[in-house]
């Protein structure tokens, strides 16, 4: 679900009188060939709320469902177009690549804009009132004038690729253990709309130079994205900013927020307090507040109530073979707690729930947030969070030692229970602002241009598609649109 910077333009636009705005218009052209993607014949039943009755029918319907949605979300007085192709994408049997979306093609300096700054082609053509690639040559791809390029996974759910779970083609929202694809496009064209730092790498923090050719240490120009952007470590935006403080910036985690209007405004309406884990002990300095990620498969976790005892399986910490008898008895009705690493997440659960447990905590295995744990698997039944790697370390210490600190008849134990830190707002700063996703480990087309994961309720724009999401792309539920108009839509 990445945004993948392809094609890049630079062009000065004639000035163009005031115009009223109208509700924007999205086309989409398919670059499917006979058979494939769109046009797949495979006879299919109509499923939640989508009427087509082949796999191509209901692809093309799923795509004008979320076409419409945003729509009534913009105004632009030029049609955005839209490119989509189904394709063989990277997959394994148990990992796969969704798809990606993004701007194909970008622009600085037409009549409308802030000087000197890069744009993505929808909001340039909404803000110039003109379609500026009117009249220029096609780069022999046959989509080379389009706002957004989409490619999606033709191949999800068949074997070897993410085995038994495909795309959900309904639009009612109850995709189960399948991919929700209404949340996966409307995310994907929330990148190729401008959602998305575009045009600096963040790896080096370089930024992309005028004539579109590359990225270079000096002489680039700056994203329209960059003035919003606020490192609360070193008190700058990004665009008074050199190249090592915005690769530094870059994986600075719960640090970099957005200050525009629309977007602070915004998340006072959306973001709650932080959902935490509280821990009962009686082992010193450990009971307290611990911030959790979630999972995409099995139960919602409930935002308040009993979680359970936690527990160690010493012999298999990771979880990623079956537990053996020992191993089974101590984690037998409580709450494992394993380490991610060396094999999938749903493979740990289940290999969990198999033994018995009543739930699982996985423990980073690197510094930074609890991570948001992906993948799918309906057989799942317990409920599965994720802690900080030192909360985790901390936790499997506690439980160790636990049993020390209890009574002559009853052995001290670590208890987990869901509650809210109503003291913090989660997914913003100190002062509210909501923050973007800088993980301390770079993550390529992920980093910066997503809401953190820290956000709650979750935000369709997290590097992640969660259970809880809507189709609303405003508040009180979302920040996606804020964002977009604070860029200019």
């Amino acid at each position: 679900m990445n945004s993948f910077l392809k094609t890049v333009s630079a062009s000065l636009a004639l000035a163009f009188g005031g115009f009223a705005a109208e509700a924007a218009t999205i086309e989409i052209a398919s670059r499917d060939p006979a058979g494939v993607g769109f046009n797949d014949l495979t006879p299919v039943d109509p499923v939640g709320g989508n009427p087509g009755t082949t796999v191509g029918q209901q692809r093309r319907y799923v795509y004008r469902h979320v076409a419409d949605i945003w729509e009534k979300a913009l105004q632009s007085n030029v049609t955005i177009k839209v490119s989509a192709g189904w394709e063989a994408l990277t997959c394994t049997a148990s990992s796969a690549v969704l798809g990606s979306a993004g701007v194909w093609n970008i622009w600085h300096d037409f009549a409308g804009s802030v000087p000197g700054t890069w744009y993505p082609q929808a909001l340039a053509n909404k803000l110039s009132g003109v379609n500026l690639s009117d009249g220029t040559l096609d780069d022999g791809s046959g989509y080379g004038n389009v706002d957004i390029k989409t490619q999606f996974n033709v191949n999800l759910g068949k074997p070897g690729c993410l085995d038994g779970t495909g795309f959900y083609l309904g639009v009612d929202g109850k995709a189960g253990a399948s991919v929700n694809f209404v949340e996966t496009l409307l995310h994907e064209l929330g990148h190729g709309l401008g959602f998305s730092v575009l045009t600096v790498q963040t790896s080096t923090g370089f930024r992309v130079l005028p004539d579109g050719s590359d990225y270079a240490a000096a002489g680039g120009l700056p994203s329209i994205w960059e003035g919003f952007m606020y490192d609360n470590t070193i008190g700058k935006t990004w665009l008074a900013m050199n190249n090592a403080e915005r690769k530094a910036s870059s994986i600075n985690p719960l640090q970099l927020a957005w200050i525009g209007p629309n977007g602070t405004s915004g998340a006072t309406q959306v973001l709650s307090a932080v959902p935490t884990i509280k821990i009962v002990t009686s082992v010193p300095g450990v009971a307290g507040l611990y911030d959790y990620g979630t999972a995409s498969f099995g139960p919602p976790v409930a935002p308040s109530g009993p979680f359970g005892t936690l527990a160690v399986a010493s012999t298999n910490l990771n979880g990623c073979a079956a537990f053996d008898a020992a191993a089974s008895a101590a984690i037998a009705g409580k709450v494992a707690i394993i380490d991610r690493g060396s094999c999938s997440f749903v493979i740990k659960v289940k290999n969990a729930q198999d033994a018995g447990a009543a739930g699982v905590v996985i423990a980073n295995n690197a510094a930074g947030s609890p991570p948001t744990l992906g993948g799918g698997d309906p057989a799942i039944a317990i409920p599965t969070v994720s802690v900080s790697q030192a909360n985790g370390l901390m936790l499997r210490a506690a439980v160790a030692a636990a049993p020390k600190y209890g009574t002559r008849s009853r052995p001290g134990t670590v208890v987990a229970l869901f509650g809210l830190d109503a003291t913090r707002i989660a997914g913003a700063d100190s002062t509210g602002r909501p923050l973007l996703y800088t993980p301390a480990t770079l993550a390529p087309g992920m980093s910066v241009s997503h809401w953190d994961v820290t956000a709650f309720p979750n935000l369709l724009m997290e590097p992640a598609i969660n259970a809880d999401l809507t189709t609303t792309l405003v508040p009180p539920l979302d920040l996606t649109v804020p964002l977009l108009k604070d860029l200019g839509w």
